[in-house]
């Protein structure tokens, strides 16, 4: 361990986590980063990013979070490829511990780990990533203006992207495993009154059609057995999100789901100290700019709670 604990540590590297240390290392608070298992997080699987101001042309998600964390180390981030696995972060100094067994000690300690999408488990979905396969309507939906598209789901988001995308797109096909769904009596009366949205009950993807882009889904009847073929350009996965936020069970506040509960207006946790940004408390937005402006507010906290404790 460090004589003296750091006086900030980030624990993850999307936009909310590069924001931070950009906000943080230009406070004098210099900040080590922790990558996590995917630096840069699902921007990294992410090809054209249209919808984040300063863009106009649009970029790729890669590059994006190249140009975050070049900003954030320019003004002194310490970026470190490791995964923080285990967190003590019950006194005023925190300890956390990485992948290599090294303990690290800092007063305040920002989340921004992020959330993960949960998928099919299909071959030729993960193949046709990126070429017509999706996991967020409100950023993909724009680029299949005019097509038909399939969307999965049958939860409020799945409710609320087709949603969306029924606004931009001549036909939605909305796959549905059972004969309801589980979206709230609003949202699924939203969608039946939407004339451009078929709901497909009890039915299941059996593949993802198309080589180079996608062009439609083979899907099954769970009742019959009978399968089909529809045809489609996009195909968008709305089964929901996994927050990863697992080494912070029994210390942080989260609900069910795993989301990290936040203070009202601010990034405060339950925890003095300890601050959460991006999709690791987002559940609703779920943006880039979303996640960028909370990882400015966990930074802002983050300083204010080590200047009122007289640490920098």
């Amino acid at each position: 361990m460090a004589d003296k604990p750091l006086n900030c540590v980030i624990v993850g590297s999307g936009p909310a986590g590069y924001t931070a240390a950009i906000y943080a290392a230009r406070a004098n608070m210099a900040p080590v980063l922790y990558t996590g298992q995917e630096p840069g997080g699902q921007l990294m699987i992410t090809t054209d990013v249209e919808n984040y101001p300063g863009y106009p042309d649009g970029i790729m998600g890669p590059q994006m979070m190249e140009d975050f964390k070049k900003q954030a180390e320019r003004f002194g981030t310490d970026v470190r490829y490791e995964m923080i696995t285990a967190t003590d972060l019950s006194g005023e100094v925190k300890v956390l511990t990485t992948e290599s067994g090294q303990k690290i000690e800092a007063y305040t300690v920002i989340i921004s780990t992020g959330a993960s999408a949960r998928w099919l488990g299909l071959e030729s979905e993960q193949r046709l990533m990126n070429k017509g396969v999706s996991a967020c309507a409100v950023c993909d939906g724009f680029f299949f203006r005019g097509q038909e598209v399939i969307i999965v789901g049958a939860g409020d988001t799945a409710a609320e992207e087709a949603s969306y995308l029924a606004k931009l797109c001549p036909k939605v096909h909305m796959l549905v495993r059972r004969d309801e769904m589980r979206a709230s009596k609003i949202m699924q009366k939203r969608v039946m009154e939407t004339e451009n949205i078929q709901i497909h009950w009890n039915t299941e993807t059996v593949e993802v059609l198309g080589e180079e882009e996608v062009t439609g889904a083979k899907v099954r009847n769970r009742v019959t057995g009978e399968e089909s073929e529809i045809a489609a350009n996009g195909f968008f996965v709305a089964i929901g999100h996994t927050p990863n936020t697992g080494i912070f069970k029994g210390q942080l506040d989260m609900e069910d789901s795993g989301y990290l509960i936040t203070k009202p207006d601010s990034t405060k946790t339950n925890i003095e100290g300890v601050f959460a940004s991006g999709d690791a408390q987002d559940h609703v937005y779920r943006q880039a700019v979303t996640a960028a402006g909370t990882g400015c507010m966990a930074a802002l906290d983050a300083e204010r709670y080590l200047t009122a404790k007289e640490l920098i």
